[in-house]
């Protein structure tokens, strides 16, 4: 079989989908691999030496598309300006694509559909299920870790004022307060940053088990309201919450989150459009100089003012909606991610072939489309076609 990994082409994304160890990994199991010319160069890892891990490096990234049985990205498809095409057009009937897609985001409903009607298969690997026998799988976990350290470095970045306490001839500054609202393995990776950094640091979240695992790391439980049976869905993940209980949660949120420095929005729902649990009254009440970092943004985003892959200044906060933090670290998060991919293609690869088990719940719940039909039951809700 024939794998492809053409270069990415969203802005600032300096990612890869493989490294040229995993691209080794491959051809020793027997694929091919075609590799676009400087694809790996932004995450340090460059062209001779996937040429010595066995690659075959290609100039134009249409010749992997044309080729390649599968293909690998790290990004959604998007609109290729050079080439004055969206990449679904250069993909075609029956081919794999695995890679971040986030179909029930709203602004990936088109993209999705367009994949679906190429007659394309694709795997979404925010879809890959948080299961022992998935971890080693997980890009979503790898890239989550990623998100929560880089993203409270660059909250801090955006801070006119010290982030741990300062003593000072002149007198004492106190600490800033950072709080994190959705605290899985990006909300648990924030706090312990923020916590390094020397800040005092505030965790939500409806789910008992994870606000417990922030106290564990020295942060202040912030209650949210919400009953645990309505919270917790199976394999502990949150679940979508009724209007009238979400506003409880915003209410229970909104004194302490109008005390914060930082706050941290993470707060994801498995394939569907993240809650909106800051509001636009709650931001024109925060501290001036306030900083939201919100990396649910690729599911909608959990601030109902944060900008999609922007970051600006609303009511005194600033906002930051930035699309792609892994890519910000990226030689680190390029080998998280690879060896994430090779492990999941290595997983659905049977004697040369792709072979895609629907009751395998891997298989259920990342696969997006297949045959010309969308079956990612998240996208077929955000998109009222269930």
């Amino acid at each position: 079989m024939i794998i492809g990994i053409p270069k990415e082409i969203m802005h600032d994304e300096n990612r890869v989908a493989c490294t040229p160890e995993t691209v080794g990994k491959f051809v020793n199991d027997g694929f091919k691999v075609l590799v676009e010319k400087s694809a790996g160069e932004g995450a340090l890892y460059h062209d001779e030496d996937y040429l010595k891990a066995g690659a075959t490096l290609v100039e134009d990234p249409v010749e992997i598309y044309d080729n390649a049985e599968i293909i690998l990205k790290v990004k959604e498809p998007l609109f290729n300006e050079k080439l004055g095409k969206h990449e679904v057009e250069l993909m075609h009937k029956g081919q794999y694509l695995i890679t971040f897609i986030h179909p029930a985001s709203p602004v990936n409903h088109e993209m999705v559909k367009k994949l679906t009607k190429q007659g394309v298969t694709a795997i979404t690997l925010d879809g890959i299920p948080r299961i022992s026998r998935a971890q080693n799988m997980d890009a979503l976990t790898s890239m989550s870790t990623c998100a929560g350290y880089k993203g409270i470095l660059m909250a801090a970045n955006h801070l006119t004022t010290f982030m741990p306490q300062m003593f000072t001839a002149v007198g004492r500054i106190e600490p800033a307060k950072v709080m994190v609202i959705g605290v899985g393995v990006a909300g648990l990776q924030a706090l312990a940053t923020a916590k390094r950094l020397g800040a005092i640091t505030y965790a939500a979240d409806i789910r008992p088990m994870a606000a417990e695992n922030a106290g564990s790391l020295g942060a202040k439980k912030v209650e949210t309201g919400v009953p645990a049976e309505l919270a917790v869905g199976e394999g502990g993940y949150a679940l979508r919450l009724p209007d009238d209980v979400l506003m409880v949660e915003r209410e229970k949120l909104t004194e302490t989150i109008q005390q914060m420095d930082i706050v941290f929005c993470s707060a994801l729902i498995p394939g569907k459009v993240a809650p909106i649990i800051i509001t636009e009254e709650m931001v024109k009440g925060m501290k001036r100089g306030s900083v939201i970092v919100d990396i649910s943004i690729d599911q909608g985003g959990n601030c109902e003012l944060t900008p999609a892959g922007d970051v600006v200044t609303k009511y005194g906060v600033t906002l930051m909606g930035v699309k792609n933090i892994p890519g910000l670290l990226p030689t680190s998060s390029t080998w998280m991610f690879s060896n994430n991919m090779y492990n999941l293609v290595k997983y659905l690869v049977k004697e040369g072939k792709v072979v895609l088990d629907r009751n395998d719940e891997i298989v259920a719940k990342s696969l997006v489309c297949i045959d010309g039909e969308l079956v990612h039951v998240g996208a077929r809700e955000a998109m009222g076609l269930n």
